[in-house]
């Protein structure tokens, strides 16, 4: 092949590359979507989230993810944290109205959100937020790998960092339904499948390990259920009978199925909507 030939090819694969990414603009707001295709971080001016002190039956987790927090954003140590456990208990919540109580605190903080279907390019993410004067909770919703899933090795980027280490002015929380974010028949798989496979085994339980903290959720007892729906009728000037309060929202959790945070909340919404109360 001439050397025109070899010219053009090189020039036709860099107008297919990317263009390097400026830095967004991070004084511009405190929370940001991470999105690839192209890659870029979209400013979020308003979080959708809960005040922290409207968080029922998860005082010990808060505790422990706030302190380890503002450590962070205060340029001190701290860990990469997993919360794991039951659905909808609040882990996701938790997250946001931490990062939220922290800003409260003065502490400057900015939060990015990453879908784990991004993960490929969190290398990407990392070298862009490494070369900023700003400190990042780096956030992962609903963290989980299924059967021939390479995801995974991605995480190990974020939690690790490879030769160059995990930004010091990055860290990383998750949320997962499971505490070692693989199904057992995917270990049981590569327990059969590998030329050795107690480390194939061990490369999968090893993930949560990288976490520092482990916040476990559980499921919500009845009182429990009770207080946060109250909590709320406070919070919002819902006004109603402990009576009658207890018998509808037991009625609702009974069609439901189910027992937790996010039930408790959608009973809420529904009984201020029937008062006429707007949640703003």
């Amino acid at each position: 092949m001439d050397q025109d030939a070899l010219i053009r090819i090189a020039d036709a694969l860099e107008r297919m590359s990317p263009a390097p990414m400026n830095a967004p603009d991070f004084d511009g707001a405190d929370a940001f979507v991470w999105h690839v295709s192209p890659d870029r971080l979209e400013p979020v001016p308003n979080v959708s989230r809960v005040d922290i002190d409207l968080l029922i039956g998860v005082d010990r987790s808060r505790d422990t993810l706030l302190k380890n927090t503002l450590q962070f954003a205060k340029g001190l140590p701290a860990n990469n944290a997993l919360l794991w456990g039951a659905r909808g208990m609040g882990k996701s919540s938790l997250v946001k109205a931490v990062h939220a109580e922290v800003l409260k605190q003065g502490e400057p903080l900015k939060v990015v959100e990453l879908q784990r279907e991004d993960l490929p390019s969190v290398t990407r993410l990392l070298s862009l937020l490494r070369g900023s004067q700003h400190r990042f909770l780096l956030f992962c919703d609903d963290l989980s790998f299924s059967h021939d899933d390479q995801h995974y090795k991605s995480l190990k980027a974020v939690l690790d960092g490879g030769i160059e280490g995990r930004p010091e002015n990055v860290v990383f929380y998750a949320t997962s339904n499971r505490r070692h974010l693989m199904p057992r028949d995917m270990i049981e798989n590569e327990r059969g499948s590998a030329i050795n496979p107690s480390e194939a085994v061990e490369e999968k339980v090893s993930l949560s390990d990288r976490f520092g903290l482990w916040l476990g959720f559980h499921p919500c007892d009845q009182d429990q259920y009770l207080a946060m729906i109250r909590g709320y009728c406070d919070a919002h000037g819902v006004v109603l009978d402990d009576e009658s309060l207890r018998a509808e929202a037991i009625e609702w959790q009974a069609t439901r199925g189910a027992r937790s945070g996010r039930v408790a909340w959608q009973y809420f919404v529904d009984l201020a909507g029937r008062q006429g109360v707007a949640l703003g």
